[in-house]
Parts: C-alpha cells; structure tokens; sequence
C-alpha cells in the first residue's frame, strides 16, 4: 500500500502552483489582495470559508498571514482534498458538493462566517447553481461579511469590445510567463498525478465520485452580480482587476 506523505503531498501542491501560475501570471497578486480584504475586516480571528478549495492553495495563505483566523476548506474533489490534508494538517478540509442543498451544514459552524472566498473554482457551478449557493452562503455570512471570488468574468455581452481588449491582455500575460520557461499544465498534472501510485486510491475515489470539471459555465460576470444581488448581497463590486482576471467583492 502507497502511503502519501507530506512531503511529497507538498511538492505536488507546489507543481500545482507553478502550473496555475503559467494561467494567472498574477496569482500570487490576487491572492494578496484578497487576503488584504479579509484583514481589513478589522478582526484577529475572522471566521473563513474557502469555497472549491483544491489543494488548500489559498487557505495555507490565509492562515499564514492571518494566524488567528479559522479558516474552513471545503471541496468535493476527495483527491485535492487528501492532498491538502496530507500538506496542511493545521487546516480541517471539509467534503461538501456546493451544489447539493444544505453543503452549509456539513462545515459545523457555531458562529456566523466573516467572509467567503474562492479562487479560480466557481465559474464551474451552472448558473442555477450559482444562485442557490450564493443564496445558501447569504444565510451564513454576518451582516456586513464578505464573499470574495477570484476569477476570470466576461462582459462580452455588455461591453463587447472592452471584454476584447480584457482578453488581450490576460493572452499577452500568459505568453509572456510561458515564453522561457514553460511550466507544466493543468493537463499534463493530471495526468502525472493520476499515474502516481500514492494517489491510487483518491483517484479510484475521485472517479466513482464524478469529481472531473468540464466547461465553464458561469463564467460572465453578470452571472456572479445578479446571483448575488438576488440572494439579498447590500453590495457587489471589483476590488481588484488584471484584464478579465477580477477580484468581485459582495457585502451581505
């Protein structure tokens, strides 16, 4: 029986993240800024949930930053999520399909939640799905608490042509970050990972799951406002932007 250790848990997270560097050239930046957001809440131990957290990227990053804060992983990828609790044993990641109704009460909460974040993770939820985990999240977060999502939107069908010129300069980014030293991709971690013998089971797991993403089905801006404001957010704005790379702020 393969055993995955934490070393070898740690620097498969790594590969994942110069693999999702060579997409967001400037994660490290929205990282940053979100985790600025959630400081400027004015807490020592704010209450964070991390939505779609893969492999606890943006979690281990809260907590290093923000130590007294309890932050919650959740996913329902049980190979990302055995891979973040072999890296981050400090973190407790929780198993919760975002789109099942009631994924609130398998996080154990016995505070209202501070803020809610994601990162590159909820442009795979429908759009009706969108709306009942936007909805479900709002009946969790304080007045006055935060769900910040980082990620690609679009405006093509509202400003087509700055959505254009938005694309543009994501493109010439990444072409950049890939033009010397070309990192792995998503794919080709997939499949490394998948051939791994450590990784046997979450993977036999993952598949009896369905946990594959295809799509991206939310991925207009639009969708994640009028989500929003439907489940009752007293604001909703762009914090943070690189080209279509946004960093979309709801007050509740």
């Amino acid at each position: 029986m393969h055993v995955l250790t934490h070393d070898a848990a740690t620097e498969w997270i790594a590969r994942w993240d110069r693999q999702q560097a060579g997409y967001l050239p400037d994660r490290e930046e929205r990282f940053t800024a979100l985790i600025d957001a959630v400081e400027a809440l004015g807490r020592p131990d704010p209450l964070v949930l991390d939505l779609g957290c893969g492999p606890g990227s943006l979690s281990a990053r809260l907590l290093e930053r923000l130590p007294g804060a309890t932050v919650i992983p959740v996913d329902a990828d049980p190979l990302l999520i055995g891979l973040g609790r072999a890296a981050y044993p400090e973190l407790t990641f929780v198993s919760a399909d975002l789109r099942t109704s009631g994924w609130t009460r398998e996080l154990g909460l016995e505070r209202p939640v501070d803020a809610a974040v994601s990162t590159t993770a909820l442009h795979w939820v429908s759009v009706q799905d969108l709306k009942d985990l936007y909805a479900e999240l709002a009946t969790v977060l304080r007045p006055g608490g935060l769900l910040l999502n980082g990620d690609h939107m679009d405006t093509e069908e509202a400003t087509p042509a700055l959505s254009r010129l938005e694309h543009a300069l994501h493109e010439r980014e990444t072409e950049r970050a890939f033009a010397n030293d070309r990192p792995e991709d998503w794919r080709t971690w997939w499949d490394a990972i998948e051939a791994d013998p450590a990784f046997a089971e979450l993977n036999a797991e993952r598949t009896t799951a369905g946990s594959a993403h295809s799509g991206s089905e939310s991925r207009l801006l639009s969708h994640h406002v009028g989500a929003l404001r439907e489940a009752g957010f007293a604001e909703v704005g762009t914090l943070w932007q690189r080209g279509n790379n946004r960093l979309l702020c709801g007050v509740r």
